[in-house]
């Protein structure tokens, strides 16, 4: 069998979902371990081409060698793990309750659960990521993963790098023998919202603005069937520092601090956008960070319309009544150095609509608490976000409180260090609470993005031959699975 022909034309998108829905039905029978298979023949193929795909990426995106080449390596490995864990099969959750005529509840049934495939997806690359968020990202692993088709919708800051990214991943799907429709590209805004209308799209995933995300999530809620969309948006990622922390160890938070939000000229999902310090040694915290940041380079970012957003951001930031201007970046043509702002906790609660809006670029608000009843005050303006880092020492009495206003806002909370921070992995959590993603239960990072794409299903009293094989007599698949309430590896089976 043959992948489906990458495409980028209007016309096309038609056969593109024929092509999908007929994938969908062979890749939900398909094994695991021959998922696993598809995902490492990707991985081998982006790992070959990473000499002609890394020099497309610096051009297209201004971002540095060693980064793009750092970024490949996380996306070849993310598809290799997720292989990894589809081959074990715990991600199927298959669970059997075998017919009990004394269940407390009533005679019970035999009852067989298990998860399958929603279904064709829809992936909306994002454009700080050409390789970890884009046309094999995460979503595109995470999807394939779950057995689902996917059709990718180009960014457009890296269109030479989508085309070829799409058309090495469709070769290796060919080659791994993978049904023909399992993976097509698109490209257009208005082709990508008739993709994403089309009934036979089960499932979005998307990463970006605020503004388009929740477009995109009310477009997918406005069909006749509503589908799952999972929105990563905007997020201002706090950062919290107690009198015991500031007094310590301040000028090495400070430093800390100005790292992480110029990192990739502040261009990460989890740059923190405010640093919160006793009022007490703002003054300390603003000697060393003004020199230090009037001293980092200027640099390009991604394109010319997230250069705009972001002077238009840190123009409304920065003329507030409020914030008060510590270092406006040097900018240059193309190029766009760090700045600092400051203001008040009492004034960040009296005007957090305008306070705590993402300003995605090199900039930071940093702001003055008098006291922890104001410092946890201010912590409850925030909504929803991707993270919230706290400095502190373990012993002292504004932590736990802290710690339990931010947990209700946040998806990762990060104790004494910085973002990103982000680690593929079985234990990472890289959602939040809305504004910060539609889907505040689900991670876009990790292996747990896996079940954004997955539906449960559970079969009463059904004959062996209408059972997928996970929830078969004997364990056919050797996955692990709960047997009347009891865990059993492939070997207790």
């Amino acid at each position: 069998m043959t992948t489906s022909r990458v495409v980028s034309t209007g016309e096309d998108h038609e056969t593109v979902l024929d092509n999908a829905t007929a994938a969908a039905e062979t890749l939900a029978a398909t094994s695991p371990a021959d998922i696993a298979g598809l995902l490492r023949g990707v991985a081998a193929e982006l790992d070959a081409h990473t000499e002609e795909l890394v020099p497309l990426a610096q051009r297209e995106s201004h971002l540095p060698e060693g980064r793009l080449r750092g970024e490949l390596v996380r996306t070849t490995f993310q598809l290799r793990l997720f292989a990894d864990t589809v081959e074990e099969g715990a991600h199927l959750k298959a669970t059997i309750d075998t017919p009990n005529p004394d269940w407390p509840t009533g005679a019970r049934p035999d009852l067989r659960r298990t998860v399958l495939p929603l279904g064709p997806v829809l992936v909306f690359a994002a454009s700080n990521f050409p390789f970890a968020f884009s046309v094999a990202g995460g979503d595109t692993a995470s999807a394939l993963a779950a057995g689902c088709p996917v059709v990718v919708k180009a960014h457009p800051g890296h269109p030479e790098l989508s085309r070829r990214t799409a058309e090495i991943v469709a070769g290796a799907l060919t080659s791994a023998g993978a049904p023909e429709g399992t993976f097509a590209l698109v490209e257009g805004t208005e082709q990508a919202k008739a993709v994403l209308l089309d009934e036979r799209v089960r499932a979005g995933a998307f990463t970006g603005s605020n503004t388009a995300g929740r477009a995109l999530f009310d477009l997918a809620c406005s069909r006749n069937s509503p589908i799952p969309f999972y929105a990563e948006m905007g997020s201002v990622n706090p950062a919290f520092v107690t009198p015991e922390a500031a007094a310590g160890r301040g000028a090495e938070i400070a430093r800390g601090y100005l790292d992480s939000y110029t990192l990739g000229v502040g261009q990460f999902c989890t740059k923190p956008g405010l640093l919160l310090v006793p009022s007490s040694a703002a003054q300390r915290f603003r000697d060393v960070l003004i020199p230090e940041v009037e001293q980092r380079a200027a640099a390009p970012m991604l394109n010319d319309g997230i250069e705009n957003a972001f002077r238009e951001t840190l123009g409304a930031l920065g003329g507030h009544a409020a914030v008060e201007t510590l270092v406006s970046g040097r900018r240059s043509e193309g190029e766009v150095g760090p700045s600092l702002l400051y203001t008040s906790a009492r004034e960040l609660v009296d005007n957090r609509e305008e306070l705590t809006a993402e300003c995605f670029g090199p900039a930071s608000l940093l702001v003055g608490y008098s006291d922890t009843d104001e410092l946890l005050e201010a912590a409850g303006v925030f909504t929803g976000e991707l993270t919230a880092t706290v400095h502190g020492n373990e012993e002292e009495s504004i932590v736990a409180p802290l710690y339990r206003t931010l947990r209700a806002r946040v998806g990762r909370l990060v104790w004494n260090g910085w973002p990103t921070g982000v680690s593929v992995s079985h234990g990472m959590q890289h959602g939040g609470p809305y504004p910060a993603t539609t889907a505040p239960i689900h991670t876009s990072v990790g292996t747990a993005g896996i079940e954004r794409f997955l539906r449960p299903v559970s079969f009463q009293n059904a004959p062996r031959e209408v059972l997928p094989e996970a929830l078969r007599d004997g364990n056919p698949l050797g996955v692990p699975r709960r047997v009347n309430g009891r865990m059993e590896t492939p070997e207790q089976d």
